[in-house]
């Protein structure tokens, strides 16, 4: 048994086949999943898990290059949003509407859905490399 780190198979699965360039979208309830992706449906009810939890998670076990959000995250949810960005830290970050957001999610290796319910609480992150 796997003890510290992600205890999720599914995507600590996912993020192990992961290459450089490859992206892995974490999304709240809401976001439209394309039929083809892989979904890993973490899920439970409202909050549970919370977008953070599984980022901060994520973050510990993927090397990011670089991450996509929604350019009316700002806006809309400026708390999730600085809170993402210091989770982040040096990571460099870029924004698109969500419409184009959700168009990429249609090349991701996988979209993990959280419970969380916070407008715009959706991050596409591509893999680096660690050497």
């Amino acid at each position: 048994m796997k003890k510290t780190g992600l205890l999720n198979q599914p995507l600590s699965a996912v993020i192990a086949g992961m290459g450089h360039t490859d992206s892995l979208v974490i999304a709240d309830a809401g976001l439209p999943i394309p039929p083809f992706v892989e979904r890993i449906d973490l899920a439970v009810a409202d909050g549970i898990p919370g977008f953070m939890q599984v980022l901060r998670a994520t973050l510990g076990e993927l090397q990011v290059e670089h991450a996509v959000l929604a350019a009316e995250i700002g806006d809309r949810s400026p708390a999730l949003h600085a809170q993402i960005l210091e989770a982040l830290g040096a990571i460099p970050v870029s924004y698109v509407l969500h419409e184009d957001f959700k168009a990429q999610t249609e090349d991701a290796a996988a979209v993990v859905r959280t419970g969380e319910f916070t407008p715009y609480a959706n991050i596409i992150l591509f893999s680096g490399v660690v050497f």
